[in-house]
């Protein structure tokens, strides 16, 4: 029997017999409950809601016990303070690695299994139009996919919270959130990486359907993940960062300044949902259009590739030019001033805690006067841009006192303006991990910090 299928309608002509009757296509619902039972009883998607729902909980309060902790990782050396910083530790890891992984289990596989079972002709008898096939498949994916990533940022945040408490918790800058602001950015920073995601889980669905039988198909989410974070590592111009689909992986880190960075996160939050329709729509196109009908299209060819691929090349392109040409962000984004700021905000902000840590009478940042001065390489570089080698001398002053105190920093500034601080002395205000109070000893908020350069300024003298 030959099936064809048509927009709404499928018809099937066989040996010696007419045209069968026209007969009622199946909802989008029936089918999309169809496809979400059929992707539920794998037992590898199983096994990823289970791993999803309690390992990230596991994990963040086994390492919030430790003595030693992710210091290199985002939020990680807060650990021990406060039950909010295991989310967004977890959250670094999932945007570089895990979500990906997910979406490409989850969308790179939905329709090439089709093809590897051969199973094509008895859904397309069932359901009667690809139309609906194709929603339905890609609704049980974002199904699928929504709930792995809830049972993350559930389980992170109860382990947290169960192990360490609900404190307040520091932010990129400095300043301390509570415990319900800290609640709201943690979410709204899941929200946002759930954009990226999608955007992963469209390019899933496009190498499913062009890719079919090929093992490509599957890994095609984790490949654009990992060439992703190779060109982040790469001094690009910064719009051409955040035409890149996964950005907003990173850019939630803005949310936990203060004030936030908020116009680089609602570019990268609104480049990743076009990546989202687009890929989408090619994909629901180059399905809709196959030949069913011929059991040895295996899909793979340079016209179809040629299809596939140049679409998504021309976003880039044209993403890239929108973000350009909104925001004149051709260079690196991170300059001498910026750093300077970042440095000083941070460190007013941080003294302030250690200050209350000791016991000694209490400062506002305007008495203190915190500023920074940095440079690279001993000035032997021009002080702007990524790199390992900037060096921070920061000044401030106390009430009553004659002289103003100095500390310096080691900084490594990465490609997307995340600051690592690590300091170099005095002793006594940053020169060691611990600080003697009068209950004990503490862990020094000066010793080493986080700070976050805003590579889109959202004022037009940043």
């Amino acid at each position: 029997m030959t099936v064809i299928v048509t927009d709404d309608k499928t018809t099937g002509t066989g040996a010696g017999t007419g045209a069968d009757p026209e007969v009622l296509v199946v909802p989008v619902t029936r089918a999309y409950r169809f496809e979400l039972v059929k992707l539920v009883s794998q037992w590898r998607i199983r096994l990823l809601v289970l791993a999803c729902w309690t390992a990230p909980g596991l994990f963040v309060a086994a390492v919030s016990q430790q003595s030693t902790l992710p210091t290199d990782t985002l939020f990680g050396r807060w650990m021990h303070a406060t039950g909010w910083a295991g989310p967004l530790v977890v959250l670094g890891f999932a945007g570089s690695w895990a979500l990906p992984l997910l979406t490409s289990v989850v969308a790179g596989d939905v329709f090439a299994a089709e093809d590897r079972l051969g199973t094509w002709r008895h859904l397309l008898v069932a359901v009667r139009s690809a139309r609906r096939i194709f929603a339905a498949k890609a609704l049980a994916s974002l199904t699928v996919v929504l709930l792995l990533v809830a049972g993350l940022l559930g389980s992170s945040t109860v382990g947290g919270l169960l192990a360490v408490g609900d404190q307040p918790l520091v932010g990129l800058d400095g300043h301390l959130l509570t415990s319900s602001d800290a609640l709201r950015n943690v979410l709204l920073a899941w929200a946002c990486a759930l954009a990226p995601t999608l955007a992963l889980a469209a390019i899933g669905l496009l190498g499913s359907v062009v890719l079919r039988r090929s093992p490509m198909g599957l890994l095609l989410p984790a490949l654009v993940a990992v060439a992703m974070q190779l060109a982040q590592m790469l001094p690009l111009p910064v719009a051409l960062r955040l035409a890149l689909p996964g950005y907003a992986f990173i850019a939630w880190h803005g949310l936990f300044t203060g004030p936030a960075h908020s116009r680089e996160l609602l570019i990268s939050v609104a480049v990743s949902l076009v990546w989202v329709v687009v890929v989408t729509a090619l994909a629901h196109q180059l399905f809709v259009r196959r030949d069913f009908t011929n059991a040895t299209d295996d899909g793979i060819g340079r016209r179809v590739l040629a299809v596939a691929v140049l679409p998504p090349v021309g976003l880039l392109a044209l993403a890239f030019g929108a973000v350009a040409v909104a925001t004149p962000s051709l260079g690196s984004g991170i300059t001498q001033d910026k750093v300077q700021r970042s440095v000083a905000t941070a460190f007013a902000h941080l003294y302030r805690l250690q200050t209350e840590q000791l016991h000694r009478p209490a400062v506002t940042e305007a008495q203190l006067r915190v500023t920074a001065a940095c440079d690279r390489s001993d000035g032997q570089a021009d002080p702007e841009g990524p790199g390992n080698d900037w060096r921070c001398v920061v000044s401030w002053h106390l009430p009553g006192a004659a002289a103003p105190g100095t500390a310096v920093y080691q900084l490594d500034v990465t490609s997307d303006g995340r600051i690592e601080a690590d300091g170099d002395g005095p002793k006594d205000v940053n020169g060691y991990f611990l600080v003697r109070t009068p209950t004990g000893d503490a862990p020094n908020p000066l010793w080493q910090f986080d700070g976050d350069v805003e590579l889109v300024p959202t004022s037009q003298n940043g």
